[in-house]
């Protein structure tokens, strides 16, 4: 039996040096107001003044039991079904392992004198205990003991019979065959697979990618491929063909491209995939972006502006009229940074139109639409179109031709505030992208209120980035950019919670360019990119290595990642 506790726990923790009479007073008060339902160790873990960890082993001292840091190395992944997974998860107890008939269990809940008898009782064996954070116990349950709609991949992949899928390596067509396969349960528990663990994993995008004699699975995790899967190369077409059913596509063609979607639900979540197949010379190469519709409601304050940045575009963003454009390459967040914007701008009193191709994500209260070209609804016709809608605000997903890019002046000039995204390196590139496209430099001088150039770089993992003195290049670097030299950055490490990346998630990096009355003057008058920029710079403007550089010295990311993504 557990000792019983001589005496609270505030006055342990007083007396262990954990809290000051004022904090243990205020804490007290808190927990109070609430009716005493919540536990003290509770209340201050939510005001910040202690940890799990030092609540948890501050209790193990008071009971007289271990503390230990629970993880999946330290148990036994053989002595957890000695307890019931529905009394695991109810009592957060995790069995650590048996010697000598001795079952050694990890809880989060010392406290809980009657749970020791429980659990020889359920067990049958004697049972030491040693108290651990509920975190680091449900985390390790989770390692040995997946949701149900995990699969494991071992089982999977053992399941599977070359011979199973004979008919699917053969040369002719036959579409029975293949749907077939397809409908098999290893197939299934593949494909599900595939695609809870991307999700889970935060991926972007999921490349299914046969080869002679192979079948390879990749995922791009904050912009980089990473590999997850190597299943039987006998799989490929059958993979491909579940893919295909589950996004409306045919399966019996498998020579030219198909695009689709699939809709699937995790943890009561939606998440749309958009699915595109490619034949290839060792059979269809299968590309799936997830798409995480919770992802449409993040804010601009979270997307990684400088203060300055962001309140200039917010102004630029509550006028009434004019053209503002977001460029950068393929995966640079152009799409994210437009939906941020206008559900900042939506209210009751605004219209708000968009057009896309595809529609990415689902924005409340915003008219969304979505081209169609085999059908002739393209940007300029659904421009066109809406223009007679009687909207405020006009979204188009790309200005990708002159007639759109005609159309999208000529809306501005009318009342309107457009925005839309352009390909080029650099902001002061959109003005000599849309002469290209044979706007005349005069309308763009004066329809043109601003261009937001960006990239996404991969922030540093906030539990093991390391400081370092700057080497010489890196003072180099900075000098000749005029920030000033810290004393200390900070660089990659890695560590389990990165998966030893040291990285963890990706962030924006801003190039804003507002023109001034000279910059008006050079693009009306038809002038260089380089003119142009060279009066942006000098007119103050921040480009995108400056700003990576400011995020180096606040610790957020690396030199490397900044020279990567910029030029």
């Amino acid at each position: 039996m557990v000792a019983m506790l001589r005496k609270p726990l505030g006055e342990h923790l007083l007396d262990r040096g954990l809290l000051k009479p004022d904090q243990l007073q205020r804490a007290l008060e808190e927990q109070q107001r609430g009716g005493n339902k919540r536990l003290l160790g509770e209340v201050l873990i939510d005001l910040k003044l202690l940890t799990e960890d030092q609540i948890t082993e501050a209790l193990a001292a008071a009971y007289g039991v271990p503390y230990a840091r629970i993880s999946p190395k330290l148990a036994d992944p053989k002595v957890i079904p000695l307890l019931p997974r529905d009394f695991l998860e109810k009592h957060v107890v995790l069995p650590l392992f048996l010697v000598d008939e001795v079952l050694t269990v990890a809880v989060a809940e010392p406290s809980n004198i009657f749970l020791h008898e429980e659990l020889a009782k359920v067990s049958g064996r004697v049972v030491q205990i040693v108290a651990g954070t509920s975190r680091d116990i449900l985390a390790t349950l989770q390692t040995y003991l997946p949701n149900d709609n995990i699969f494991v991949i071992d089982e999977i992949i053992e399941e599977v019979r070359p011979e199973e899928f004979s008919l699917v390596e053969s040369k002719k067509e036959d579409v029975h065959s293949l749907e077939a396969a397809a409908s098999d349960s290893p197939v299934i528990k593949l494909v599900n697979y595939t695609i809870f663990n991307a999700v889970k994993e935060g991926a972007s995008d999921i490349h299914i990618e046969p080869d002679d004699g192979a079948l390879r699975i990749r995922y791009r995790i904050d912009g980089h491929l990473v590999e997850r899967l190597r299943p039987p190369h006998q799989m490929a077409a059958a993979v491909a063909s579940r893919i295909k059913i589950m996004a409306n596509l045919d399966i019996a063609e498998r020579r030219v491209p198909q695009d689709g979607g699939i809709h699937v639900v995790m943890d009561k979540k939606p998440i749309d995939l958009r699915v595109s197949t490619m034949p290839g010379r060792a059979g269809e190469k299968v590309v799936i972006r997830v798409i995480d519709n919770e992802r449409a409601s993040i804010n601009l304050e979270k997307l990684g502006f400088g203060y300055d940045t962001l309140k200039t575009w917010k102004k630029l963003i509550e006028q009434p009229n004019g053209i503002l454009l977001v460029t950068g390459p393929t995966g640079s967040g152009k799409s994210t940074t437009l939906y941020a914007s206008v559900s900042d701008m939506n209210a009751d009193d605004v219209n708000i139109c968009t057009v896309e191709d595809p529609v990415e994500y689902k924005l409340k209260g915003i008219n969304q639409f979505q081209v169609n070209d085999k059908a002739g609804f393209t940007f300029a016709g659904a421009l066109r179109a809406l223009l007679r809608q009687d909207p405020d605000v006009l979204m188009v997903g790309e200005i990708r031709d002159g007639e759109t890019a005609r159309l999208a002046t000529q809306a501005s000039l009318t009342g309107h505030l457009v925005f839309s995204t352009l390909h080029t390196n650099d902001a002061v590139g959109a003005v000599t992208r849309l002469f290209n496209l044979g706007i005349e430099p005069y309308l763009v001088g004066a329809t043109v209120t601003g261009v937001l150039a960006q990239r996404l770089v991969r922030k540093l993992c906030p539990h093991c980035r390391e400081p370092h003195a700057p080497s010489p290049q890196e003072r180099r670097a900075l000098e000749r950019h005029g920030a000033a030299v810290p004393e200390s950055i900070y660089r990659a490490k890695g560590c389990t919670k990165c998966r030893s990346i040291g990285y963890s998630g990706r962030i924006g990096i801003y190039e804003l360019f507002v023109p001034d009355d000279r910059c008006v003057e050079l693009i009306s008058a038809g002038s260089g990119m380089n003119e142009i920029r060279a009066a942006a710079i000098k007119g103050g403007m921040t480009t995108l290595r400056d700003d990576g550089l400011e995020k180096v010295k606040a610790g957020v990311t690396t030199m490397e990642e900044i020279y990567r993504a910029t030029v």
